[in-house]
């Protein structure tokens, strides 16, 4: 039987962000979760300074898919080589690359080619979904790239970390166990939880944002948030991003990990945030700045973190604290 054709696409766009901020972007794939909207989360499973291995998580159509990528990183010609495999899709091979080229001082032009063999009309592979994924990577780079210069000012990443005299597989139990929130923690209001594979989460949490400084989308609930949770029971580990987050965010990601030692464990709860310029006064007040934003973000989640830290703390104690009064009253 004759083989079906290579199916490949090329498309280019201008960009106004110098040609090394682009490039630095494409290549500094463990941020896209923070840059770019589609991805969850990004894990970098090995690298030789050119060569590297990625695994992805992307929330696309209301669902996650998870993909491996293979990439070799040309920084000289500012120039990315992938190739892509979706696991789920045995032989839906995507190979491609990204080249950016200046464009004066501070602009460029940016080319995402990419090409599967045997794919047919009507697939995520075929012509027409290879040109309209091409034309969505290429404008959410885009969004991304021209805020290079304020990106200081909108990032902010910070941390709480609790220390926990406590079994970690009852913390852990805890943050995987989002349904029951609502009647364990003061922020959350209600909860609705899909969990279409082992491990992968869809959670919809109404934490009444909207009416404590943070505001709703016009599509979102009075304060219901969607988040994907990617959960690592094996290394103490939940990944999570909030899908349409509410302003002043522009998008928000994080990671609940346990670090365990001798005698408990640290748990730690990191945030990364990007802020969005235009919906600062629409959500703060008139004369908003990025420094207000930053102040009343840190507040807010922060508190929110501490306060489930503490009940996973109340959580995983309490049964110690038990056994070691049970014990004491054995020996009297």
């Amino acid at each position: 039987m004759p083989s079906q054709p290579v199916r490949s696409v090329r498309r280019t766009v201008r960009v106004a962000a110098p040609a090394h901020v682009v490039y630095g972007m494409l290549a500094d794939a463990p941020r896209w979760p923070v840059l770019l909207p589609s991805y969850v989360h990004v894990e970098r499973m090995d690298f030789d300074g050119a060569r590297e291995t990625l695994l992805a998580w992307e929330f696309q159509d209301g669902r996650v898919r998870s993909s491996r990528l293979r990439r070799t990183l040309r920084p000289q010609a500012h120039r990315v080589d992938f190739e892509q495999d979706d696991p789920a899709w045995p032989g839906d091979t995507v190979a491609g690359s990204w080249s950016v080229e200046p464009d004066g001082a501070e602009r460029s032009l940016v080319t995402l080619w990419q090409q599967t063999p045997n794919a047919p009309a009507g697939t995520s592979a075929g012509p027409d979904g290879l040109d309209a994924d091409a034309a969505g990577r290429l404008a959410r780079l885009r969004e991304a790239a021209e805020r290079w210069d304020r990106l200081d000012e909108l990032l902010l990443a910070f941390e709480e970390r609790m220390r926990i005299e406590g079994p970690a597989e009852l913390v852990y139990d805890f943050l995987y166990r989002v349904e029951d929130w609502p009647e364990l923690l003061p922020h959350v209001d209600g909860s609705s939880v899909r969990e279409d594979r082992p491990g992968t989460q869809v959670v919809v949490l109404d934490t009444g944002a909207a009416g404590a400084g943070f505001t709703a989308g016009p599509d979102d609930g009075a304060a219901g948030f969607e988040t994907v949770r990617l959960c690592f029971p094996h290394a103490g580990r939940i990944v999570f991003k909030e899908t349409a987050p509410p302003a002043p965010l522009t998008a928000h990601s994080g990671e609940w990990s346990l670090v365990p030692d001798e005698s408990g464990l640290t748990v730690v709860c990191a945030h990364r945030v990007l802020l969005g310029e235009e919906s600062l006064e629409a959500a703060l007040g008139a004369g908003a700045l990025p420094v207000d934003a930053r102040r009343q973000v840190r507040e807010r989640l922060g508190r929110e973190s501490r306060q489930t830290l503490s009940l996973a703390k109340w959580h995983a104690e309490s049964p110690v604290r038990r056994l070691r009064q049970g014990r004491g009253g054995s020996r009297r």
